[in-house]
């Protein structure tokens, strides 16, 4: 009996020590590191990708990591009538061992900014929404959904040394489509009978593939297309052999690859685009010119509901225009529908929507300045507009902003940035009403309540939605509701209770402040700003500005993200955003004010962000650094040689250097070519300014980099040597342009622009005023 009561006693002795241990350490908050931003579980919890309804409605399905590999991807389905979550299937169990991905894939990949990803990165449900096709490791799977087991639910369409990619179900679920060898296939179900549609591909020769610019630049990931009726598949046939081949070296730790990429600099030649339409039944293939783009662009294609002719949009080089053409499948004959043009240049979108009860459909187009979605019918006359405003229909990245069209009570469900550019929101219109912007503006409902950012996802029947929604304090959370707002269920809560991952860092998170400036021009600027964590009063501290700057994307937004900006906080940075001139989603004035000039007007309102961070009592402005990726690297490069006075030191990631070296669409676009605006080109260009270089400049670069050529820094490398300016390179053997996001090069190049702020802005020495504000030096 003693023994037992001296158990217990050291038993509880035992238990009140864990508890004691446990309260101090949720009580001593911990600070971030690379490495934990990195790691798993993911910070953020759980990593939702592309949550989606299947077809009938009875699934929600989405992409989520494993907790111990947040980039390795299974499918995780909801059932909406039990209200139950579980694993629906299990990348590790189709496939063990992903080994290397194809050059296909991987291309593909690095264009679609998944290339850091693993397991199982895309899959579509078929059209009766019993099986899944899912591509893993280069070949192609069948997921039955009523197989009475895991075991018996997979199929294994195909086992091929070359990989299939682009792969789908045909509209009635027939068939599945791919491409394989630049060349296009069908494989039909019930035989297990493989037709190839073309043959000849291959070389500088490719059928059903998005060329290099379309895949890059246009948002257009495919080079096929089946009709409603599965009769016929409208295909692109792509000819490379006019564009420049130029020899890339991949620099690897132990080899070098020379690569013979055919790349289309700006002016030089594009590659041709042909579109073809091939008929199953009488297996006859027909050209169809008014579809083809021998210079210009096929930006998208459509089909019309009854399958007799495509909806094809088409760009000249310049991009001031856009059509919308209507091509007869069976004779070719093409007639215009609708022209967008402006002064400047023409955005692509993919919001063309046909209508299935009537003969009209929903298109977008900024001719008032500002994308807003207009009603059509087939003959290409404007019946009305639907939205109206100084605002933008846009979603919440690069996913379409109509959502659903509930036809039976003649609704539109769209998101946009109605209420604040900051944001966005699910809104409903209806189909029919008032044309002018008062009653359009008045008719507008918005169906999501919570300030933030909500990325929507509607049921086909328009009676349900899925709502993924954070704030800047709150990471994405998961709901399913019904398009009156109300709440149905939470898929998945993402809390930051004590079970979540970010909790132990969550007493030193720090909120980040919005507001805004005036550029010269008097347009509003709206900037983000994080203080560091421990401030002192009379303490001045160094500031780190993150920058993008370019078009097409918006850095400032209230919703989650920033984790390494509250690393930076940890470390004694303020860390300073601002969206210039020229960044997404503020109307056609904003955007296009770097229409043939980039690297100016980018500059000036970052220089205007500094003169506002100047006037801030706890800012030291001797202290300024600018960091950036892509552009970001490029405006990093363009402060720190044209604004020396402001900015401290710079670091710059895979920057471009001269806009002779981009591609064509994306720098024609916004300058023109290089023979039409030699001015541009000159004053856009990073080494015209390169002798103003005063403060310290690092320069990262993958040296396998298909996107932004390695090129671009070897070509600044040499001009500053010229020029005897000291600068830092850090290199990245076999890394392409998106090495920030993979867990083998992130970690580093990260640690490398840390110790390089350190260095130069040493935050460890934040600078102490005395009453009258002259400085006294720290300890």
């Amino acid at each position: 009996m003693c023994s037992t009561l001296k158990s217990r006693f050291l038993g509880a002795i035992m238990l009140i020590a864990l508890a004691l241990s446990a309260a101090a350490s949720a009580a001593t908050p911990q600070r971030l590191t690379i490495d934990r931003l990195f790691a798993a579980p993911d910070l953020s919890g759980p990593s939702l990708r592309g949550a989606r309804f299947s077809p009938d409605g009875k699934l929600v399905t989405y992409l989520q990591g494993k907790p111990d590999a947040k980039d390795r991807l299974d499918i995780w389905a909801y059932d909406t009538s039990s209200r139950r979550t579980h694993l629906l299937v299990d990348s590790a169990a189709l496939v063990a061992d992903e080994g290397t991905l194809s050059p296909e894939e991987e291309a593909r990949r690095e264009r679609a900014r998944t290339s850091s990803l693993a397991g199982i990165v895309e899959y579509e449900f078929s059209p009766n929404s019993r099986y899944l096709l899912i591509p893993l490791s280069g070949d192609l799977y069948l997921y039955d959904l009523r197989a009475a087991s895991a075991a018996a639910a997979v199929r294994r369409l195909t086992s091929t040394p070359a990989a299939e990619t682009d792969a789908r179900f045909s509209p009635r679920g027939r068939y599945v489509s791919y491409v394989r060898d630049q060349n296009l296939f069908v494989f039909e179900l019930s035989t297990g009978r493989e037709l190839a549609i073309t043959q000849t591909g291959g070389g500088l020769l490719s059928f059903g593939v998005a060329e290099f610019i379309a895949q890059e630049e246009m948002d257009r990931s495919t080079g096929y297309w089946w009709s409603p009726n599965e009769r016929r598949i409208a295909y692109t046939r792509v000819d490379e052999s006019t564009v420049d081949e130029v020899e890339r070296f991949e620099i690897y730790a132990e080899s070098v690859k020379v690569i013979r990429q055919r790349y289309p600099a700006a002016g030089r030649p594009n590659a041709r685009v042909d579109l073809l339409v091939h008929d199953l039944d009488q297996a006859s293939d027909r050209e169809l010119p008014a579809g083809s783009a021998s210079d210009g662009y096929l930006a998208r294609v459509n089909w019309f509901p009854d399958s007799s002719a495509l909806a094809v949009q088409r760009q000249p080089r310049d991009q001031k225009l856009l059509q919308l053409w209507r091509v007869d499948a069976s004779s070719g004959a093409g007639r215009l529908l609708i022209e967008e043009r402006s002064d400047t240049w023409v955005d692509l979108h993919d919001e063309l929507t046909f209508l299935k009860q009537r003969p009209a459909f929903i298109w977008s187009s900024a001719r008032s300045g500002y994308d807003h979605l207009y009603l059509f019918d087939y003959e290409g006359r404007m019946l009305r507009p639907i939205t109206a405003g100084p605002w933008m229909v846009a979603g919440s990245g690069r996913e379409r902003a109509i959502e659903t069209v509930d036809e039976a009570r003649g609704l539109v469900y769209f998101t946009a940035n109605r209420d604040t550019p900051l944001e966005r929101h699910l809104y409903v219109a209806p189909l029919e009403g008032a044309s002018d912007s008062a009653g359009i503006e008045s008719g507008i409902k918005r169906l999501s309540r919570e300030a933030g950012w909500h990325a929507n996802t509607l049921s086909s029947d328009g009676k349900f939605w899925l709502n993924t929604f954070s704030t800047p304090d709150s990471p994405p959370s998961l709901s399913l509701r019904r398009t009156d707002g109300s709440l149905v269920d939470v898929l998945v809560a993402n809390r930051l209770d004590d079970s979540h991952p970010y909790a132990p860092y969550l007493p030193l998170h720090q909120p980040t402040e919005f507001g805004t400036l005036k550029a010269s021009d008097g347009q509003t600027l709206h900037y983000q700003l994080t203080r560091p964590v421990g401030m002192q009063a009379g303490r001045r501290y160094p500031v780190i500005v993150e920058v993008y700057g370019g078009p097409g994307v918006q850095n400032v937004r209230k919703a989650w993200g920033g984790l390494f900006r509250q690393y930076l906080a940890q470390q004694g940075y303020v860390v300073f955003t601002v969206d210039n001139r020229g960044s997404a989603f503020r109307g056609r004035a904003f955007e296009g004010a770097l229409y043939r000039r980039m690297g100016t007007v980018e500059v000036e309102d970052q220089i205007r962000g500094v003169d506002y961070l100047r006037t801030l009592p706890f800012v030291d402005g001797t202290r300024i650094g600018v960091f950036g990726w892509s552009y970001g690297g490029y405006m990093a490069l363009m402060s720190m040689v044209k604004a020396p006075g402001h900015f401290t030191a710079g670091a710059s990631g895979a920057p471009v250097t001269d806009w002779r070296l981009y591609d064509t669409h994306y720098t024609e676009r916004y300058m023109s070519t290089p023979d039409d605006n030699p001015e541009g080109y000159r004053e856009g260009n990073v080494m015209t300014y390169a002798d103003q270089l005063a403060g310290p400049l690092l320069i990262m670069h993958g040296m396998a980099d298909d996107n932004v050529l390695f090129t671009h820094s070897t070509a600044l490398f040499k001009r500053l040597q010229d020029l005897r300016k000291p600068f830092e390179v850090m290199p990245y053997p076999g890394s392409k342009h998106a090495l920030l996001r993979f867990g083998s090069t992130g970690p580093h190049a990260y640690d490398t622009i840390v110790q390089f702020f350190a260095r130069t802005l040493r935050p460890d020495r934040p600078k102490i005023e005395g009453p009258a504000g002259e400085p006294i030096a720290a300890e």
